[in-house]
């Protein structure tokens, strides 16, 4: 994964300790959930621990399904489904350890940035709310709009005060529908870093997003979602290395391309060779035995290599891959 340079938030994510609990944060046992004849979710399987994991899918493949279930809106219409080891459905403490940013706006426009948050710290019956409250406007970095009113807000800032509403109780897991919305660069690095943050503390974050950017730098692991099942699950550069049936494409740039062209199509494992003036693209069936293949041969040919790249590896590689299937 790429290296990225992200500005530091203006305020420290929310303190708190970071627990190791024994039970997963996040477990799903043969899901189902089916809208009369419709199955939105299909027997979905998976455990979340702490860290950052995106959930991924095309439009309708039930993302927004499984997000509600996790939040105690649906009931499952089959499986098993805890949250912090409990049932989320029909059971308010669940919210206790919860936090929740929906994609539909989900804020008063009559009230300010401030008494939204507060809002929430006070029916979450929060010992100080003020403080709470405070506390979590500082982290999204909107101290300076927090005593207007949200109508006036522009999309990233309501996207902001939504997510200090969810954090106001500092919950264990946060389930993020579309976070980064409407937010301009700066915005986007700052949730970013704030998130990262708030992993290292141990909790555990469900991210659903169409910005595949965001996810390949920030996701430690993903769930990519089609037709109501479970796809794929796992780090995606992982996932793409047990896709047996997609090539594997390499750049490749050295002291003689022609030379080096010639040779690895002697390869078993290269199922083709294309020279440009740019460098090499090669294709390869199998990439364990291509990368040992590749320095034998430049040594072989006297060849020097300057670059080696894998082109299809990204997450937006993986995710094209699998809904195509």
């Amino acid at each position: 994964m790429s290296a990225v340079t992200l500005a530091p938030p203006a305020a420290a994510p929310l303190a708190g300790p970071s627990p190791q609990p024994a039970t997963p944060a996040v477990e799903l046992r043969n899901v189902s959930r089916w809208y009369g004849n419709v199955v939105a979710v299909n027997d979905v399987s998976f455990t979340l621990g702490a860290g950052i994991t995106g959930l991924l899918g095309p439009n309708g493949a039930g993302k927004s399904t499984l997000l509600h279930m996790l939040a105690g809106f649906l009931e499952p219409s089959a499986g098993e489904l805890r949250v912090d080891g409990r049932p989320s459905w029909n059971n308010p403490a669940a919210y206790r350890s919860v936090g929740l940013v929906p994609e539909r706006e989900a804020v008063y426009p009559f009230l300010t940035g401030y008494e939204f948050v507060l809002m929430n710290a006070r029916l979450h019956g929060l010992a100080d709310p003020e403080k709470a409250a405070e506390r979590a406007i500082d982290t999204v970095d909107l101290r300076g709009a927090m005593h207007r009113r949200i109508g006036g807000y522009s999309k990233g800032m309501r996207q902001r005060a939504k997510v200090a509403g969810a954090l106001v109780h500092q919950p264990r897991i946060l389930l993020l529908d579309e976070p980064f919305n409407g937010m301009d660069p700066g915005q986007r690095m700052h949730m970013m870093e704030l998130l990262r943050g708030l992993a290292d503390q141990g909790r555990t974050i469900l991210i659903s997003s169409h910005i595949l950017e965001e996810l390949h730098h920030l996701a430690n692991n993903v769930l990519v979602v089609v037709a109501g099942r479970l796809a794929a699950s796992g780090h995606f550069r992982e996932i793409r290395r047990l896709m047996t049936d997609r090539p594997h494409t390499f750049t490749l740039r050295s002291s003689d391309d022609r030379r080096l062209a010639a040779a690895l199509m002697a390869d078993p494992s290269v199922q083709g060779v294309e020279l440009a003036a740019t460098g090499i693209t090669v294709r390869a069936g199998e990439r364990g035995g291509f990368a040992l293949h590749l320095p034998r041969a430049a040594r072989d040919a006297g060849v020097t290599l300057y670059e080696v790249r894998p082109t299809d590896e990204s997450l937006e590689s993986v995710f094209s891959y699998l809904v195509k299937r």
